[in-house]
């Protein structure tokens, strides 16, 4: 390798050629050019001799001078300069790149790709090879830890493979796996780390500093990726924390934004971080219901599934059960408890109600049990257990607990209620005290108005006061509570009605509720034998995705202690609507910044070398000026256009515009090498499937055809659109695309107007997911053509009896939301869409044609189905060439004529609605009737 500065010769040995010009241009001197080819015309040469200019002897010097450039540029193009290298490998032996693959990697990843490239590209130059090691452990279907030694050409195609993982690097494991690792001579080591320290860095740098000089890649602190942990419920809504490392340029704020099911933008707050705090929180303060909409929270700018936070049911409307006691029931309904708990609970919960067996054997967040004064033993094991595993337990007094009570209660209690205010007392009704900042009510503005008229009174205790949630004036307990596993039991010392206080009729009483349903760890009660199967996971980049093949089932007693990996890596795992978050923030407890190295190692940050292969662009000037060398040749021997006497003259200056031109093109892609540059956050992502169907279906006006999952039926169906297709671009205004095959199971039907449904035997019977969306898309204007493609013998009436394909059709249809169907009337839309018609033949002819009755649910006056069995798609469908591939029966090309005709009024009246029905149409209807 030949070093001249920023540029560099990787073969500099062919640059001895060089030395052979001098003989060239001793070659091109002495031989002279081809003579000058002329037509002999006699009459001309006799009626006029004028003196001709001689061909020169010896080749022109200019031509001379391209063809030693021709030469030099092949030369020197052979030697393959490189403008702005960059640094040399160190050592002789091979490139060992050392790639931090986990979610930390996400943020900055493409500036990572540019940097391998470039190491790859130096070792490519200098003919080493080249083998990976990535940290994060691996998916079966992708290469192991550690490569083995192939060529950089090879290290490319394994690069486009790789992909940051959603879960942490386990860097000890790499280190025990490179343990006996032998390397031939003294290796270039490149860490691409992902400037986190953990348990196995220095461990690992130790050993890798036994293969080669080491060099460490390692981002700035600020660019260092960040993590969104769990949120914590405070007054009003949610405080999602920030993680950060601190250092000289770390952001000083975040942006966090808020998601709900679909995607929609619900809130976007900041964190700000004080100096020198790695966490800063990004408070959300928002309604009930906007709340229980939250299903994920994401930093924003930051790709990384570290960066989004998950949120299932523990963080949405929770399931409360409500068990009423023996002394409320057959009350006043508006006087009960269980109607004032509804009224203040239905605002932010799902409300049950049941006995308690049936209330624990549930899926619920709370149980609340109003004065049921002393419980079974099954009742109270069975809430217990319950409590044991998240759920709450809120107990309200009455007229039944004051008479003595069970030991399933927060506090001791003393027998008897303590009445407050009376005509026979000398106390008044209390109020409540201002709650205290341990309180859970912490930040509630108490109205002034509430008023305590009577309560259970606690025993006093030792630990009371730390048990105290809410208090009277005087000092007495009003709420206590006590954590029993990991649930919480809660007593309020009142009732849950208005005969003991006016605290159920005041907004407070609301939002304490709310605030104890916030406790719950979610749904209490889930069964430790359940599995969670996953349902969606996360990628390295933050972003939803199904789950892949390597993922498995999480039983739900491990579930909180599941360690992410290629088997179990964060996303939602459940079923339906039952499902349970996993998030990597929580699992990790710290970010470290890389500092501790050792010296003798190399600190670079990522960057992508600047440098400029300039062999392609010389050999391409080389072959320009040969091309122009020929052209010139031509004309110098007369066997191109005609020239005079300055034919030398033009050739020169066709040489000099030619030379310019291609220094241009040479000096272009130099002048613009360092102005192009990465922006990793310009990479566009790969498009998802269901992404990529939406454009395909939306960005043209496209006919659509139901996949019945028979091969022959669905290229019928394809082939008649086709041909329809063909029909409407040459006959109407419609400019419709291709075609495209709808699965009524898993794609989305909004994006078309109208669909063909060919009925076929194979079909399944749909599911109630698609006969919902099914449903959907004929309430909202979706209009479909049902076709049995009976002949014509075979009269379609759903009605009555049919042919195998009409009792397909019943069956398919059977759940469907279909309205009274008539035949058409002869004065209906769809006979005056765009052709006047009178009948509606297709392949066969004959059949009836069924829609829905005037008068009943329609769109715009179209019909919801339309139903037939003439085969349309058959009649209409074309071959490659553009020729019918099927007969139509009885009358031939005639027939098809007004098959295609009503192909035509089936799409303008799907799509112009009730336009023709307007009576200004009617003079001119009348006058083509001939009326």
């Amino acid at each position: 390798m030949l070093d001249l500065g920023a540029l560099v010769f990787t073969s500099p040995w062919i640059l001895m050629a060089l030395a052979s010009l001098p003989v060239l241009w001793w070659l091109l001197r002495v031989t002279p050019p081809a003579p000058l080819v002329r037509a002999f015309p006699p009459l001309q040469f006799l009626l006029a001799l004028t003196p001709q200019e001689e061909t020169p002897a010896k080749t022109p010097l200019w031509l001379i001078l391209l063809r030693m450039l021709i030469a030099a540029l092949i030369i020197i193009g052979l030697a393959h300069p490189v403008w702005n290298q960059g640094k040399q490998l160190y050592g002789s032996g091979p490139l060992i790149l050392v790639i931090d693959d986990d979610w930390a990697a996400g943020p900055a990843w493409q500036k990572r790709l540019d940097t391998i490239e470039s190491l790859i590209d130096q070792a490519d130059r200098e003919r080493r090879s080249v083998r990976i090691i990535m940290t994060a452990r691996r998916l079966r279907t992708e290469p192991g830890l550690v490569s083995e030694l192939m060529r950089p050409a090879a290290a490319r195609q394994i690069l486009r493979r790789i992909k940051p993982k959603p879960w942490p690097a386990d860097r000890r494991a790499v280190t025990d796996v490179i343990a006996d690792l032998s390397i031939e001579g003294s290796a270039h080591v490149a860490w691409l780390s992902n400037g986190i320290n953990d348990a196995g860095a220095v461990s690992l740098m130790e050993k890798l500093r036994e293969f080669g000089a080491l060099r460490i890649y390692r981002e700035t602190p600020g660019g260092i990726a960040k993590t969104l942990n769990r949120p914590r419920t405070i007054t009003g809504g949610l405080a999602f924390p920030v993680r950060r490392i601190n250092g000289p340029n770390a952001p000083a704020e975040v942006q966090v934004r808020l998601y709900d099911e679909d995607g929609r933008l619900l809130g976007r707050e900041k964190a700000i971080f004080d100096q020198d705090k790695p966490i800063a929180e990004a408070r959300f303060n928002l309604p009930p219901d906007i709340r229980n909409r939250a299903v994920s929270a994401k930093i924003e700018g930051e790709d990384s599934a570290g960066a989004v936070f998950l949120m299932d049911d523990r963080w949405q409307r929770r399931p409360v059960g409500i068990a009423i006691g023996g002394l409320t029931e057959g009350s006043v309904p508006l006087l009960s408890d269980d109607y004032y708990l509804t009224k203040a609970l239905s605002p932010f919960s799902n409300v049950k109600t049941g006995t308690i067996s049936d209330l624990t054997k549930r899926k619920l967040a709370m149980i609340v049990l109003a004065d049921i004064g002393k419980l079974s033993e099954p009742q109270s094991d069975a809430l217990l257990a319950w409590l044991n595993k998240g759920g709450v337990l809120i107990r309200f007094a009455g007229p039944r607990m004051a008479q003595g009570t069970d030991q399933l209660v927060p506090v001791q209690l003393r027998g008897g209620g303590r009445a407050l205010g009376g005509t026979m007392s000398w106390t008044t009704p209390a109020k409540l005290l201002p709650f205290s900042e341990k309180s859970p009510f912490s930040g509630l503005k108490i109205p002034p108005d509430i008023r305590i008229n009577r309560q259970v009174l606690a025993q006093p205790t030792l630990d009371l006061n730390g048990k105290t949630w809410a208090r009277l004036t005087d000092g007495t307990p009003l709420v206590t509570a006590e954590r029993k596993g990991n649930g919480w039991l809660i007593l309020v010392h009142t009732t849950a009605n208005t005969e003991w206080s006016n605290l159920p009729l005041s907004g407070l009483f609301v939002d304490m509720l709310q605030r104890v349903a916030a406790l719950s760890l979610g749904i209490g009660g889930e069964s430790g034998e359940a599995i969670y199967p996953p349902l969606q996971t996360l990628d390295g980049f933050g972003v939803l995705e199904p789950p892949s093949s390597t993922a498995i089932a999480i039983p739900a007693k491990s579930f909180s202690k599941t360690a992410l990996g290629p088997k179990f890596p964060p996303g939602y795992y459940g079923k339906g609507d039952s499902r349970r978050a996993l998030n990597l923030s929580p699992t990790i407890e710290s970010i470290m910044p890389l500092t501790a190295i050792p010296a003798g190692v190399e600190i670079a940050n990522y960057a992508r070398t600047a440098g400029l292969d300039i062999k392609p662009w010389l050999l391409l000037a080389a072959l320009l000026l040969l091309m122009a060398d020929l052209v010139i040749s031509y004309v110098l021997r007369g066997l191109g256009p005609k020239v005079g006497a300055s034919a030398n003259s033009k050739a020169a200056s066709g040489f000099v515009a030619i030379t310019f031109l291609v220094s241009a093109s040479l000096t272009l892609p130099i002048a613009t090498s360092d102005a192009q540059t990465v922006n990793p956050s310009q990479t566009k992502r790969s498009i998802s499937p269901e992404d990529r169907f939406a454009l395909r279906a939306t960005l043209e006006t496209r006919l659509a055809y139901v996949l019945t999952k028979d091969a022959a039926i669905d290229s019928v169906s394809r082939a008649g659109l086709v041909g329809l297709t063909d029909i409407l671009r040459r006959r109407t205004a419609v400019e419709a695309g291709s075609p495209i095959g709808v699965d009524i199971e898993k794609d989305e039907l909004a994006f078309f107007p109208m669909l063909y449904w060919p009925i076929s035997l194979r079909q399944s019977p749909l599911s109630h997911k698609a006969v919902e969306k099914l449903n959907a898309y004929l309430r909202t204007g979706g209009t479909v053509l049902f076709d049995t493609r009976a002949q014509a013998k075979l009269t379609f009436d759903p009605f009555g009896s049919g042919g195998a394909e009409t009792a397909k059709l019943r069956d398919l249809l059977r759940n469907l939301d279909i309205p009274a169907l008539i035949p058409v009337p002869t004065d209906h839309v769809i006979n005056k869409a765009f052709y006047l018609l009178k009948d509606y033949p297709g392949r066969w002819r004959g059949g009836t044609v069924w829609v829905e009755r005037r008068g009943g649910r329609h769109n715009d006056g179209v019909s919801s189905v339309l139903i037939g069995g003439n085969d349309w798609a058959g009649a209409w469908a074309v071959d490659a060439q553009g020729s019918p591939m099927f007969p139509v029966s009885p009358d031939g090309e005639r027939q098809r004529e007004f098959a295609y005709r009503f192909g035509v009024n089936w799409v303008m009246y799907a799509l112009t609605g009730n336009y023709k029905t307007d009576q200004v149409h009617v003079p001119s209807i009348i006058e083509r009737l001939g009326q």
